[in-house]
């Protein structure tokens, strides 16, 4: 079997933590996976997955194979695009990886990304801020898109593209609903009021929960939702169809808008502004995709897209001046 082919495999083992799941990801038998990392195995002489009735871990030694993997499956691509890239015309893989409250602008950036640039394969994964700080810093991920306030706490290698500050919403049904779309009220409702309705909220292991809690906490407050969920859907769902509300980015409100049975009403006191960007590895040899991504993710054209679609006011553009003689 072609070595880079195991080792696909095995990064796929490692990602998903399960036989099943990673040979379903590879497209081939669960059998044929457990032979190829079995080959791996007789080949550096070493254990690599701890078994037993099914996946436990990867040994001390198979997390060295599994870096050093990522290492060459990453140059190989490097090396593929280079070969088979124009001049303008980028082709190749990029694997971008949001956290679920961004998804809905990470999804436009991946749509608008390949439609300008056909040749590219853009894969589109939904994951937790730590798990995509983890997948930059080992090179399965090529670029994320979370919440870079957090990488302030952190040494890391990463760089940062800011693209917007999320603000936060409380979304509950309106009676009577509106004409046409969801309604956006002006008047905003303090913290304290928002901890006095029924709540909705992602699970406490979500950074977007860590922040709402936060907000409460400067308001003095500790609050208790009654319906949890690590479902972004399942917040939209459970408003519409209970007597909750919820607290939801801007973003994910205008995902919402064509909901006129529903409404959006403005948080402050405190007011939390929250930034949101980009973040790779930095290299002084980046992949021809990554480059194409990083110079679309600061084109104005693309940060107006966003900012009307994320709860954000447009950034005013300069006036033109006159030509006329």
């Amino acid at each position: 079997m072609n070595l880079f082919t195991s080792l696909r495999y095995l990064a796929a083992l490692h990602q998903h933590k399960h036989f099943g799941r990673a040979a379903e990801a590879c497209h081939i038998t669960q059998p044929a996976l457990s032979n190829a990392i079995r080959a791996l195995e007789e080949e550096f002489d070493t254990g690599i997955v701890k078994r037993g009735h099914a996946f436990q871990s990867f040994t001390p030694e198979g997390e060295r194979i599994f870096v050093s993997a990522q290492r060459m499956l990453h140059e190989q691509e490097l090396l593929e695009q280079d070969l088979k890239s124009a001049a303008g015309r980028p082709a190749g893989s990029l694997t971008l990886a949001a956290v679920p409250t961004v998804m809905p602008m990470a999804a436009r950036f991946a749509g608008i990304l390949q439609a300008r640039h056909p040749g590219l394969i853009v894969v589109l994964w939904a994951m937790s801020s730590s798990d995509i700080e983890a997948g930059l810093e080992d090179l399965s991920i090529d670029l994320g898109f979370g919440f870079t306030d957090r990488l302030q706490a952190k040494v890391a290698k990463l760089t940062t593209v800011h693209q917007y500050t999320e603000r936060y919403f409380l979304l509950r049904r309106t009676d009577p609903p509106a004409k046409k779309s969801l309604r956006s009220k002006s008047r905003p409702m303090s913290w304290q009021d928002a901890a006095q309705l029924p709540l909705c909220l992602l699970t406490p292991d979500m950074h977007n929960r860590a922040i709402i809690e936060d907000a409460f906490r400067q308001a003095g407050i500790v609050i208790k939702p009654v319906i949890e969920t690590n479902s972004i859907l399942g917040l939209g769902m459970a408003v519409l169809a209970g007597e909750v509300s919820s607290i939801l980015p801007g973003a994910l409100v205008d995902v919402l808008s064509g909901y006129s049975e529903l409404e959006a009403v403005p948080l402050h006191a405190p007011q939390v502004l929250t930034p949101i960007g980009f973040m790779y590895a930095f290299n002084d040899r980046p992949s021809h995709a990554l480059r194409a991504a990083l110079n679309m993710a600061s084109e104005p054209t693309w940060l107006r897209h966003m900012a009307s679609h994320s709860g954000v006011p447009p950034p005013k553009l300069p006036k033109r001046q006159s030509t006329a003689q």
